[in-house]
């Protein structure tokens, strides 16, 4: 079940033969040999990353400090176009789904 939706901005830069890939709002990193392995990678390490949040009941303290806005709804799905800096830089901005909180 799902309790809303988040949006993350997610940040990929190429560095030699490597993609770097690291969502700001999380901090959450990772690379890849092409940028859709490391796209693939980092939404990998995100849900990870939130599903470890909800696991130690952390989830809610963490997004008031990081201001990170809980959605009711899915956002439009138009935001979701990937952004070129250059050749070497892309911004994503991605909607993650956030399931209901567990009961304690």
């Amino acid at each position: 079940m799902t309790s809303g939706y988040i949006i993350l901005t997610l940040k990929f830069q190429r560095e030699k033969r490597r993609w770097t890939a690291y969502c700001e709002e999380l901090g959450t990193a990772t690379f890849g040999r092409s940028l859709p392995e490391a796209d693939k990678r980092l939404k990998e390490a995100v849900s990870l990353h939130l599903n470890t949040l909800e696991d130690v009941g952390e989830r809610s303290r963490f997004f008031k400090e990081h201001g990170i806005k809980l959605y009711q709804s899915k956002p439009k799905e138009d935001i979701t176009v990937c952004l070129p800096i250059s050749n070497n830089m892309f911004i994503e901005p991605h909607i993650q789904s956030i399931p209901a909180l567990s009961a304690a």
